[in-house]
C-alpha cells in the first residue's frame, strides 16, 4: 500500500514538473542564440542557425516596428511584425512582437494565433478588445493608453478603434512565429476558394451573398 502511494506521488510530481515545458509555445533553446538563416535550403520546424562567425550585432537589434503601418485598406488597420521573419535574432527564443496601427473607426478583424498567447498594450487611442472562448462566451472591454489585455492561445479575437483618432497597440507573443488566421480572409479569400455550398450552408445564406462577399476578398 505504501509503495503504491509513493508511486502515485512520484507520478504526480513528475507531471507537475513537466507541465510548463509541455505547454510552451516554442521549444527551449539549447544554446545562447541561434540567429535564423532564412536562406538555408534545410527544412526544419523553425530555422537553422547561422554560423557564429557570420553573426553580426545587427542580428540582435531591429527597427521593424518603429514606423507606422499603412491603414489605407478595407479594415483600416495594419499589423507590423517583429517576428523571426523580420528579426532573425529571435530564432529559438520563443517570443515576438507586433505593432498594430488602427485608423479612426478601423478594426483589426477577428483572427486567431494558433501558436501563441498574446499580451497587448495600448499606447494610444481607445480600443474595444474582445475574444470568444471555445464555449462561445464573449469577453470584451474598452481600453485606453497604458492598459493591457491578454488573449489566450488559439482564441478568436479582435480590436476595434472606438476613439476619436488613431490607435496604436504593441502586442507580444510567446512564440517566434505565432501565425495569424484572419477569419474573413481565410474563409472568403483562400486560393483555391472554398466551395460556395460549404459557406452558404455554414452561414445559412444564399450562394449569391457568398459570391458577393468572396468578391471583396479577390475570389
Amino acid at each position: 500500500m505504501a509503495a503504491n502511494s509513493l508511486l502515485l506521488l512520484l507520478s504526480l510530481s513528475l507531471t507537475v514538473f513537466f507541465i510548463p515545458t509541455s505547454l510552451a509555445a516554442d521549444a527551449d533553446p539549447l544554446q545562447d542564440f541561434c540567429v535564423a538563416d532564412l536562406h538555408s535550403p534545410v527544412a526544419v520546424n523553425g530555422f537553422p542557425c547561422k554560423r557564429n562567425t557570420t553573426v553580426v550585432p545587427d542580428d540582435f537589434f531591429s527597427s521593424a516596428i518603429s514606423v507606422a503601418g499603412n491603414t489605407n485598406n478595407m479594415f483600416g488597420s495594419s499589423v507590423t511584425p517583429a517576428n523571426v521573419l523580420t528579426f532573425a535574432g529571435l530564432n529559438t527564443l520563443g517570443l515576438s512582437m507586433n505593432r498594430v496601427d488602427i485608423a479612426h473607426g478601423g478594426v483589426n478583424p477577428p483572427h486567431i494565433h494558433p501558436r501563441a498567447t498574446e499580451l497587448g498594450f495600448v499606447v494610444k487611442g481607445k480600443v474595444l478588445v474582445g475574444f470568444v472562448t471555445t464555449a462561445g462566451v464573449f469577453y470584451s472591454k474598452v481600453l485606453g493608453p497604458g492598459m493591457n489585455f491578454i488573449i489566450p492561445r488559439g482564441l478568436m479575437h479582435f480590436e476595434l478603434n472606438v476613439g476619436e483618432g488613431e490607435a496604436l497597440e504593441i502586442t507580444a507573443f510567446n512564440s517566434q512565429l505565432p501565425g495569424t488566421v484572419v477569419s474573413s480572409v481565410t474563409l472568403f479569400g483562400s486560393k483555391p476558394p472554398i466551395p460556395d455550398a460549404v459557406l452558404s450552408r455554414t452561414f445559412q445564406v444564399d450562394d449569391k451573398i457568398i459570391d458577393l462577399i468572396k468578391s471583396k476578398f479577390g475570389n
